[in-house]
């Protein structure tokens, strides 16, 4: 991994600073190594979870979550691409949103067989690799460790993507590890923006990667059976944030600037649920980031499946406002930084 990876993130408060990420989900005895960290985990592997954490085998094959969601950010198209793993069954979707025609170009969703179609590995970051395959749909996600870049490739018919982002520059990425509501244990790894390079091909037209940029998510952990969330991320070079609000509390709250990761408190999302895609107002408890997000579009799921549900809203768009490195720091403005908010519910 990147110097800048592995060094403690320093902000300008040092009640915000992070210390170094373990380079596990548990410890020696099998406590958890609860917290907000600077730099990936090497592996979340809840093996040997110890009590008053641990649960049955049963209990945790229903209740074990683990995903991984790629974002694709250019000024001509958006594309979010995710491989989920929800225990008993299997998922995966992705989509082409066109930010100059505010339109879908494409969009893939299906449930894979279990066990079969969908696998994820314990390495967030360093080692990482993702895939789903049904019938002649494909999507691959790794890490190439001999160049230090990702590597996503997809065919979902006619809709391809071949693309590599470049860990060597990045800023700090994000590990979280923290109890959940009404579940147990969770852990993520979240990037700073990524520099971009590829292409995606829909229905014989091209859009080019280059120049762009990638962020990633990668999350495992044991969820309860119904469980919601917000959540916004955008991204450039020099700048982005990380924002949960719901069971994950502010575990994974965070702010990138100018290389730095600084932690954040509790985010506040203010929109209307029934009209998405007017204005969202989102800031946190602790005065360091204030921003109006005005969407764009927006990709959207509703499934029932009897046994389960989910209701998925990820409205695409571009944030403005500021955001603060301390509580004593100027404000950085920032103004039409492309990215998602989510409003999600999972009865799983």
């Amino acid at each position: 991994m990147t110097v800048l990876n592995s060094v403690v993130a320093r902000a300008a408060d040092s009640d915000l600073t992070l210390a170094a990420a373990p380079r596990s989900v548990l410890a020696a005895d099998g406590s958890v190594n609860f917290g907000k960290y600077a730099g990936p985990l090497t592996q979340i592997d809840w093996r040997g979870l110890a009590a008053p954490h641990q649960r049955s085998r049963l209990w945790q094959h229903f209740h074990h979550k683990h995903w991984q969601y790629v974002a694709l950010a250019t000024d001509d198209i958006f594309c979010g691409i995710a491989i989920v793993d929800v225990g008993w069954t299997n998922t995966a979707f992705a989509y082409a949103f066109d930010r100059r025609a505010q339109r879908m170009l494409a969009s893939f969703s299906r449930d894979g067989l279990p066990g079969l179609s969908a696998t994820l590995n314990t390495h967030p970051a360093d080692g990482a690799a993702s895939s789903f395959r049904f019938l002649n749909n494909r999507i691959d996600y790794r890490h190439l460790a001999a160049s230090e870049t990702y590597q996503l490739t997809l065919q979902c018919g006619d809709f391809a993507i071949d693309a590599s982002f470049d860990a060597r520059t990045a800023a700090p990425f994000l590990s979280a590890i923290g109890p959940v509501q009404g579940g147990n244990v969770h852990a993520t790894v979240k990037s700073a923006g990524l520099p971009l390079r590829g292409s995606v091909q829909i229905k014989g037209r091209e859009f080019a990667l280059d120049g762009g940029i990638a962020s990633f998510d990668h999350s495992n952990g044991f969820l309860a059976r119904e469980t919601a969330w917000r959540w916004a991320s955008a991204h450039n070079l020099e700048l982005g944030f990380n924002l949960q609000a719901g069971y994950f509390g502010d575990n994974e709250n965070a702010l990138w600037l100018d290389g730095q990761l600084i932690s954040l408190g509790a985010a506040h999302f203010e929109f209307d649920a029934k009209q998405p895609l007017l204005p969202w107002h989102i800031y946190t408890e602790d005065g360091l980031l204030d921003l109006q997000f005005q969407p764009e579009g927006c990709r959207s799921e509703n499934k029932n499946l009897l046994i389960a549900a989910s209701r998925y809203l990820q409205p695409i768009g571009t944030f403005s406002g500021w955001v603060k490195a301390g509580k004593d720091a100027p404000r950085r403005p920032i103004a039409n930084l492309v990215g998602v908010t989510e409003d999600h519910f999972s009865r799983w």
